[in-house]
């Protein structure tokens, strides 16, 4: 399995770059896994492979518990070559053909969150998807 975020922007502040960085390495353990971080909608369409599994963020998206997601991303994965290309838009969201033309559409809340905070979140629930499959401790669902 081989997972991508692609998010619109960048992460500049200090902090929140030292957290995804850490969920990163923390995913990394388990699978290939990349962030990409593009600077319009052009390049975020460009960023996604042909034949990959595409999950747009969206507030009004479906709603997963944890252990939910953690079998859904083992799903993706295991479909077609096995990459799995979550898409966070930047402070508008993702265009409406974006989000039309994604696999899944995917609410990581009901309520809007910066995009900045979306990319942290997404990581660290990918990592407790990782624990979560694997049994592991950290994951302390039940």
């Amino acid at each position: 399995m081989r997972i991508r975020v692609v998010a619109v922007g960048k992460l500049k502040e200090r902090q929140l770059r030292a957290v995804a960085d850490d969920y990163l390495r923390r995913v990394r353990r388990y699978v290939r896994c990349e962030e990409c971080e593009v600077r319009d909608v052009r390049a975020l369409r460009r960023a996604v492979a042909t034949g990959a599994t595409v999950v747009a963020l969206e507030v009004d998206g479906e709603m997963l518990r944890s252990e939910t997601f953690a079998r859904r991303v083992n799903e993706w994965g295991s479909r077609g070559k096995g990459e799995v290309v979550f898409l966070i838009g930047g402070a508008d969201g993702l265009p409406r053909e974006v989000s039309k033309a994604a696999d899944v559409r995917l609410s990581l809340s009901t309520m809007t969150l910066p995009h900045r905070l979306a990319r942290v979140l997404l990581l660290e629930q990918l990592y407790r998807a990782m624990t979560i499959l694997r049994g592991e401790p950290y994951a302390r669902e039940g």
